[in-house]
């Protein structure tokens, strides 16, 4: 089996790009509420940190970036991509669910998010003592709290339980002001979740204008409140939230037509609501980019992990569903799809195409299915059937699924929360949900298929006109402690404090 090779260089301090990489421990707060170019400067450069590969431990590793670490941490997980190989990456502890504190991805995700964190409350901190409220002040201030809660919300959910599960266990630290204490301890998850919403809140009220869809926005933050009090199960406040970007008419739902396209095209997508911009600078090709694990052209990425057999047999039922378009088998000549290792290879193309190339995109964070999503699972739990069914049925009706809407008829033998959890899988595969909608609605995994998360499989073990059965962890439960990650060991030396999880 191929080893992951891990590239590690010096980047030079003269680019543009890293200069905007390293405001957060080095701002000039006077040139902050100063000058609106210091303060856009200042803020560009904590957007930069989603995207950029950054020095940690004294090294740049090219497989460290915020949106790589936190789609394989959270998509690895789920029984949507399966695993093609064995592999030295500690990606693959997230289909194995060997974790440790010790991982290389989970300790720069840490990191990383921390730096986004300290960099948003340094300028929170200089404007709101400069006392500035102009419009424009306002709104990049309102983008800080944004950017605090979601970074803040993103930790939480990969390191703390499910809300619904157990909010008074250990979340994560907070860190919401330069006066902070360095050693401090864990808030509970419903701390932490009552932090998030305080924030994305605070954020919706200063932001007014729009600087495009790869800066945060009223409407980015509405969405973040769907999300998050869908999570928390407060279900009038998603309903709500999901309402409030609904009727704000600056998105419409991408059709059968142009759905295809989005994710090449998130920048102008129809949909989307918010994006990392990535330009062709950010190209990162063969290493360290987010496709290169699940997509290749023969020479462009990796790709090691494909879309699972257990996605694709429950969109199997609709061929003619758009949403195939990104979900890719590589073919022999004779129209067979080829087997890696014995897994059947489906490549995944949402992280591929802009500008023609295989490993670049913009990828999004929100988008308007979502709120139609989240508004239906609220509706559900609600008793609202009709309602709910409905809202698919806006989605299906965009996915080429016109002769097959539900029309508020449940199918026999199925809920409405069925109903609506297999259409958000569809639609949301690997953007980032499935692990999340999976464990806080305290339903199973169910990872029973052929793949290399089964500990010890062998290639000749493998025979796909079986389902396989006497392997552990073919089946995860929400209890299950490792449906999170350990908190970093950097974090967990340094500071007596923070509690390790179990």
């Amino acid at each position: 089996m191929k080893k992951i090779i891990f590239i590690l260089f010096f980047i030079a301090v003269s680019s543009c790009k890293n200069a905007e990489v390293s405001p957060s421990d080095a701002i000039n707060t006077t040139d902050l509420v100063t000058t609106e170019e210091g303060l856009t400067n200042a803020l560009n450069g904590a957007y930069a940190l989603f995207k950029d590969h950054i020095t940690f431990n004294g090294i740049v590793d090219q497989n460290n970036m915020y949106l790589r670490q936190f789609y394989q941490l959270s998509d690895f997980a789920s029984d949507d991509i399966v695993c093609g190989q064995v592999t030295e990456d500690p990606l693959f502890y997230s289909f194995n669910l060997l974790h440790s504190p010790g991982q290389s991805n989970t300790r720069y995700f840490w990191y990383v998010s921390y730096k986004i964190i300290t960099g948003v409350n340094t300028i929170i901190d200089a404007v709101e003592k400069s006392g500035k409220n102009d419009v424009k002040t306002q709104q990049l201030l309102g983008e800080c709290y944004f950017l605090r809660a979601y970074c803040h919300f993103n930790l939480v959910r990969l390191f703390g339980k499910p809300y619904t599960v157990d909010s008074n266990s250990p979340g994560i630290i907070l860190r919401t002001s330069l006066t902070d204490e360095a050693k401090k301890a864990r808030s509970t998850v419903a701390e932490v979740y009552n932090a998030v919403i305080a924030d994305a809140e605070k954020g919706a009220s200063l932001m007014s204008l729009s600087r495009g869809v790869q800066y945060a926005s009223k409407e980015a933050a509405w969405a973040l409140l769907s999300r998050v009090n869908l999570y928390k199960e407060d279900h009038a406040k998603t309903i709500d939230y999901s309402n409030k970007v609904i009727a704000s008419n600056r998105f419409k739902l991408e059709t059968k037509t142009s759905y295809p396209a989005l994710f090449a095209n998130a920048k102008a997508g129809n949909e989307t609501i918010l994006c990392v911009a990535f330009t062709a600078i950010d190209d990162y090709g063969k290493f360290g980019s987010i496709a290169s694990m699940v997509f290749s052209d023969g020479n462009s990425g990796w790709g090691e992990e494909y879309a699972s057999s257990s996605l694709r047999s429950l969109m199997s039922k609709h061929p003619e569903d758009v949403r195939w378009s990104y979900i890719r088998p590589l073919k022999d000549g004779d129209g067979s799809v080829q087997k890696k290792n014995g897994i059947e290879v489906y490549y995944i193309s949402k992280f591929s195409f802009q500008d023609g190339s295989p490993n670049l995109s913009s990828p999004i964070l929100f988008r308007l299915s979502e709120m139609y999503l989240n508004r239906a699972e609220a509706e559900a739990k609600m008793g609202n059937t009709g309602a709910a069914l409905d809202d698919v049925d806006q989605i299906r009706t965009n996915r080429g699924l016109e002769a097959s809407l539900y029309q508020k008829a449940l199918p026999s033998g199925s809920t409405a929360m069925d109903v609506v959890l297999d259409e958000r899988r569809i639609e949301m595969a690997f953007e980032g949900h499935r692990t999340y909608d999976v464990y806080r609605n305290k339903r199973k995994m169910n990872k029973t298929y052929w793949g290399y998360h089964i500990q010890g499989l062998k290639e000749t073990d493998i025979d796909l006109s079986k389902t396989p059965s006497g392997y552990p962890n073919l089946s995860i439960d929400f209890t299950n402690p490792r449906i999170i990650y350990f908190i970093p060991v950097d974090e967990v030396l340094s500071n007596p404090q923070a509690i390790q999880n179990p």
